[in-house]
């Protein structure tokens, strides 16, 4: 085993491939780290091994039309620790893969003087490491396999982006992935843009439902006009510097433009979308050869031929399994698809993501060699955040991640319009764009038949008439005057000449919450109704309230205007482009 540096292949003489054992009580191979005879190590059962510190973006300038997926690492996904062979790491796999199977021969013959206990039905399920589109694989894979715990763990490298966050939320959970089109990284020189500081090529929110039954993958184009807020950065030397905003500029320069990192990204997709982010993961071009090659290729489809002279892809219309540079080409082209735009490749790229998800699900990774090509280009090509810094913390966070189904996956692109000052850039569609981020926001799946109430529905409550309905309102994050406006409208339009404008409230909200007491829910459904506010808006207190104390509304910052809906739509607004995940008769056109 490569050790990574702390000796313990050295020290104790063992060939890594003897440790993998077949148990027969699970039906899986599993790693003995300890002498023989000793129980099977664990990964909770190990001390995490020390970290390697990350490496910050180089500051630089240019933008690039050239920028193709995943990119960003500090070294190749065939590097290996300084004084080793190159190609160590590929000689190590596959020295496991035989030994490991010489392994299980021999554990195989001695349970079989056992009885054995009947095997669990069903495929076995393993936890694969990734970001730009394997990001997507911690929701299709699942975390039982006993890997190379300490060799992954070094694998991985992070990024202090100011926030740390803990690797499990009970709420939902929301993950950035990117990838950018810097040409680091090894066999990458031919890719992307040599000038190139490695800016936000392919960006990607994934958001997974609370009650973990649906996720939704928002695609972020990377000629989007936007605002990118002030971001500080941590230093070489451990300061903190901040790097000043900008105002209507390509969304792809939110990283590395003058030293931005993906915490940059990370608060630029928060204000685009109102969403709060948990975690990021960064990947580079080797993410989708190594993999791809790792899972013996990714089956794709073209409606017609396909030459690329750009992305040097070239493919006849049909179906075709792809790995290695032919499935990077895939990935990155975009000027023989659709309208030869980046909005063209996004499509190719949630195809071949959708895909690959089905691979892993369907795949059973029987032997320890073939688990270990895919644990090995998955971590190798990941840059994270501390919050999920170490392979413990990975692990935790595929696991909770790991109940949703493929076909409740949804794909979708963020609505724009062509920019009329500049054709090579877009604008948001707000029209669609707001509808759609508050789905997001207010946790509504937009898969079609997933996270539904499967129980009768709750008996309506009675309303209030107008002229009782009593409420403070305070602004708490909606627009300047926003609480006297909405008094306004609440006495003028609807007739609640009860209403009063309480001014700021002490705290700021990122969604708008209405208090009542339990005698007060007539007034509270008539409130409701009129500002369409969800369900997750409406606090109940614990006791009555007096006959003149009033309710109390706390515009939010999803407050836009009076008699503009707060609650989020239940289906996908009309000209959304979406797909699922596990649709497989989605071909490049």
């Amino acid at each position: 085993m490569d050790a990574q540096g702390r000796g313990q292949a050295d020290d104790n003489n063992v060939d890594p491939a003897d440790q993998w054992v077949f148990n027969p009580n699970t039906g899986n191979y599993e790693l003995r780290l300890d002498p023989a005879g000793q129980a099977p190590a664990r990964p909770a059962d190990r001390k995490a091994p020390g970290r390697r510190s990350a490496r910050n973006p180089r500051a630089g300038g240019g933008d690039t039309d050239t920028r193709p997926l995943p990119v960003q690492r500090g070294r190749g996904a065939d590097d290996d620790e300084p004084g080793e062979p190159a190609e160590g790491g590929r000689a190590t796999r596959r020295a496991a893969g035989r030994a490991g199977t010489a392994a299980a021969a021999g554990a195989g013959a001695a349970a079989s003087r056992r009885k054995p206990k009947p095997k669990k039905s069903g495929k076995r399920k393993f936890l694969y490491w990734t970001a730009g589109v394997v990001g997507f694989v911690l929701v299709a894979g699942c975390g039982t396999a006993f890997v190379i715990y300490e060799q992954l763990d070094g694998n991985i490298k992070k990024v202090d982006v100011g926030e740390e966050n803990s690797a499990v939320t009970d709420g939902p959970a929301n993950l950035l992935i990117i990838g950018t089109d810097a040409r680091t990284g090894k066999g990458d020189t031919g890719y992307g843009d040599s000038g190139s500081v490695g800016h936000a090529d392919t960006t990607i929110l994934m958001h997974v439902s609370k009650d973990r039954t649906n996720a939704t993958a928002l695609s972020i184009p990377r000629d989007l006009i936007t605002d990118i807020p002030d971001c500080p950065t941590k230093q070489p030397d451990g300061s903190t510097k901040v790097v000043p905003g900008q105002q209507h500029v390509r969304f792809n320069t939110s990283l590395g433009q003058e030293g931005r990192d993906p915490g940059c990204t990370w608060r630029t997709v928060e204000k685009l979308t109102g969403v709060k982010i948990n975690h990021f993961m960064m990947a580079d071009f080797n993410a989708v050869k190594d993999l791809s090659d790792a899972v013996d290729g990714v089956e794709v489809c073209a409606a017609k031929d396909i030459n690329d002279p750009k992305s040097h892809l070239k493919l006849t219309a049909g179906r075709h399994v792809v790995k290695g540079e032919q499935a990077l080409a895939f990935v990155r082209t975009r000027h023989s698809v659709g309208t030869g735009s980046d909005l063209s490749r996004i499509q190719l790229q949630q195809q071949f993501i959708g895909s690959l998800i089905r691979k892993l699900k369907s795949s059973a990774f029987g032997s320890p060699s073939k688990l270990l090509d895919v644990a090995q280009a998955a971590t190798k090509a990941l840059t994270v955040d501390t919050g999920i810094g170490t392979a413990s913390k990975l692990l935790d966070f595929g696991n909770d991640l790991k109940k949703v189904d493929l076909n409740k996956i949804t794909f979708a692109t963020v609505p724009v319009l062509d920019n009329p000052r500049d054709k090579a850039t877009v604008v948001l569609d707000t029209a669609k764009a707001d509808p759609l981020f508050k789905m997001v926001q207010q946790d509504h799946t937009l898969a079609k038949g997933a996270g539904k109430d499967k129980g009768g529905k709750s008996a309506p409550v009675k309303k209030a008439p107008p002229e009782l309905v009593r409420v403070d309102v305070t602004n708490g994050g909606g627009p300047f005057g926003a609480a006297q406006e909405t008094v306004d409208w609440l006495q003028n339009t609807k007739g609640a000449r009860l209403s009063t404008n309480a001014g700021n409230a002490p705290e700021k909200l990122s969604a708008t919450r209405l208090e009542y007491a339990p005698n007060q829910a007539d007034q509270a459904a008539t409130l409701a109704a009129w500002m369409g506010l969800p369900k997750s808006a409406l606090k109940k207190t614990g006791a009555d309230a007096g006959p003149r104390v009033p309710m109390k509304l706390v515009l939010g910052k999803d407050f836009t205007a009076p008699g503009s809906p707060i609650e989020a739509p239940t289906e996908t607004p009309e000209g959304v482009q979406h797909v699922n995940a596990d649709d497989k008769n989605i071909c490049a056109k």
